[in-house]
C-alpha cells in the first residue's frame, strides 16, 4: 500500500478532493485507514508537482461515514511489475 494524501474537501455528495503526493492512474480504487476500500480515482489535475485528485466514493458507503474522511489519509495498491513470457532477444 502507497499512501495517496489526504483528503481536504468533500465536493457534492460523493467526491473527495485529495492532496495528493504522488499521480495515480485513473480508475485505481482508494482505501482509508483500515484497508475498506473507499472509491475510484476519477481525475487528476493541478500542477504535476503537487496533484490533485478527485475520488468518486462508492454506493455502499454512507454520508456520515464520507464527512469522517475529512482530513483522513487515503491509500492505494501498488501495482506489481508483470514479466513477458518468452525470452529476451
Amino acid at each position: 500500500m502507497k499512501k495517496l494524501g489526504k483528503v481536504i474537501r468533500i465536493r457534492g455528495k460523493r467526491k473527495l478532493i485529495v492532496k495528493a503526493n504522488f499521480v495515480p492512474k485513473v480508475l485505481q480504487v482508494t482505501y482509508d485507514e483500515r484497508l475498506r476500500p473507499i472509491g475510484r480515482v476519477y481525475d487528476v489535475f493541478g500542477p504535476v508537482s503537487s496533484p490533485y485528485v478527485s475520488v468518486v466514493v462508492s454506493p455502499d458507503i454512507s454520508e456520515s461515514e464520507i464527512e469522517l474522511l475529512l482530513n483522513k489519509p487515503l491509500y492505494v495498491k501498488t501495482l506489481s511489475k508483470r514479466f513477458r513470457k518468452g525470452r529476451r532477444r
